[in-house]
């Protein structure tokens, strides 16, 4: 049973993915409860609260996954994750409309004096002409990062009649053109805009974007917005621009400190402030935790998940055409390492055919962890695989080939040791699923998954009769029997399936016989 620890308030309605899983323990406590043992947890769903440390991994030896219930993920140590193969994912857009929202109502508030207005109204005042304000319409609107909430508030405020500059290094003229905004750098967009927000993530790159150098550039009376991320955004250089008038006034839904305690930027009317409330409506909490719980199910049920933070993003529908190769790569890993029972200098992987077309490294990744498993003492999956290879002087070497060997996709894989080399081939056949088709210069045609025993044998009449008589003296039954030779009395192998794992005295048994050459258990 996976253990799942929701350390912080998360949907319940959302969790249902995981509460209807049978083979997870559901735990909800805070990480510092005396009572959560951190050790046997397999998986830590958090939002902002919880801040998932190096020191925290350290105590979550058996940790898979780190799932963050929303956006950003700058309260998870990523680098330190990924060091010890734990993925990380996010829900990336499970508040985008939320957030876009609320960042439309606060410049719309910010714009009006909504909140001073309705604060001196409740003071039992009427002053209508201290909260003139002004309009959206004809306003250009400053947008750095134009990503899922950027673009939806370009389209909201484009209904407005504003016009809409955009910063963004990776946004490309064409798109730019299709979604009617006008690509900038990031100079033009200060130096024109009468409203800038932010909506970029919170990186080494963007802390302090908006520093006294920035604002230095804006022209007198700007508007400001951060609704994104604290820190993005130099508090202390705002206060010191909106106290001489510069900057006309900020909305603040999030802080580089939060809470944020005394604070310089409280003391202006002109600026209003919300406490991190955008992704806080009840229909986001309810996606985000519905996003992350299924990409925690479907990572324990062995699938690749879309929304990793260290692994390759992917779209749903590249998602769904790496599946069923992912589950491939990782049979054909685990059986080469069960067949191969040596100290491997390198493993050689090919791809052809179809399989090319997608991302083979990730492929790549997920066949290496597949090999890894049991094999050594630590936790391997598609994050650390080739660390873990490259610490173990693995070298690991990837190719694309045309000879697909008469199938229409092919996954090829060469392990060499010092004495010798083993090779593997795999093949995913539509309505047949994944088939190991080719074992060390054996054509052969099975199934990679159950309880599976490999012999090599000499080919001579009798053979597999001997083999079966065991297995029924020891009252197990074969699932399946998959058969290979390259001549006719010479040396052959054979695939047996079991419904359950085969037990020693029955292995040592065969081994007696004289012309089983060798016998490998592997169990998938």
């Amino acid at each position: 049973m996976y253990q799942i620890l929701v350390a912080d308030a998360i949907n319940a309605e959302g969790l249902q993915p995981l509460l209807e899983y049978k083979d997870a323990v559901i735990i909800e406590k805070k990480v510092t409860d005396p009572e959560v043992e951190l050790e046997k947890i397999d998986a830590l769903l958090v939002r902002s609260a919880t801040k998932v440390t190096e020191e925290l991994f350290e105590k979550m030896p058996q940790l898979k996954i780190v799932a963050r219930a929303g956006v950003g993920v700058d309260n998870i140590d990523v680098n330190a994750a990924t060091k010890r193969g734990v993925i990380v994912v996010n829900a990336p857009d499970g508040n985008t409309i939320s957030t876009a929202e609320h960042t439309f109502a606060m410049m719309a508030a910010l714009m009006r004096n909504i909140p001073q207005a309705h604060q001196s109204v409740k003071n039992l005042e009427w002053k209508r002409n201290e909260f003139v304000g002004n309009e959206l319409y004809g306003k250009t609107l400053g947008i750095l990062g134009m990503g899922r909430i950027g673009t939806e508030l370009a389209k909201r405020s484009k209904a407005f009649g504003m016009n809409v500059q955009v910063f963004d290094p990776f946004l490309t003229n064409e798109r730019a053109s299709k979604l009617g905004v006008q690509n900038s750098s990031l100079d033009e967009v200060l130096e024109h805009a009468d409203i800038i927000t932010v909506h970029t993530p919170l990186t080494a790159e963007t802390k302090g974007l908006i520093n006294e150098k920035a604002l230095s550039k804006t022209k007198k009376g700007v508007y400001f917005l951060n609704c994104a991320r604290g820190g993005i955004i130099d508090e202390d250089a705002l206060a010191t621009f909106i106290g001489n008038g510069h900057v006309a006034g900020a909305a603040l839904d999030v802080f580089e400190v939060e809470p944020p305690g005394e604070y310089p930027l409280f003391k202006f009317d002109n600026v209003i402030v919300t406490p991190h409330l955008g992704a806080s409506t009840r229909e986001a909490q309810l996606n985000v935790a519905t996003q992350v719980a299924k990409e925690v199910r479907m990572f324990f049920e062995d699938k690749p998940v879309s929304n990793s933070i260290n692994l390759p993003a992917m779209s749903k529908d590249i998602f769904e055409r790496i599946r069923p190769f992912h589950y491939l790569a990782k049979q054909i890993g685990s059986t080469l390492s069960q067949c191969i029972n040596e100290g491997i200098q390198e493993i050689s992987i090919t791809f052809s055919g179809s399989v090319t077309d997608l991302e083979t490294t990730y492929l790549t990744k997920a066949l290496l962890s597949g090999f890894f498993k049991n094999r050594i003492d630590i936790y391997v999956n598609e994050v650390n695989a080739l660390l873990t290879a490259k610490e173990r002087g693995i070298t690991v070497g990837e190719k694309i080939s045309t000879n697909s060997f008469g199938y229409a996709n092919c996954i090829s894989v060469t392990a060499k040791s010092e004495t010798r080399q083993f090779t593997i081939r795999g093949t995913f056949i539509d309505h047949y699923g994944p088939r190991i088709v080719y074992l060390n210069d054996f054509n052969i045609d099975f199934y990679p998954e159950g309880n599976l025993l490999y012999i090599q044998h000499m080919d001579r009449p009798g053979v597999i009769g001997r083999v079966g008589k065991i297995l029924g003296d020891h009252s197990i039954n074969i699932a399946t029997m998959q058969v290979g030779r390259k001549q006719v009395g010479g040396e052959a192998i054979m695939i047996l399936s079991f419904d359950k794992p085969i037990d020693d005295i029955a292995v040592n048994k065969l081994n007696e016989l004289d012309d089983i050459v060798s016998m490998n258990h592997i169990l998938l």
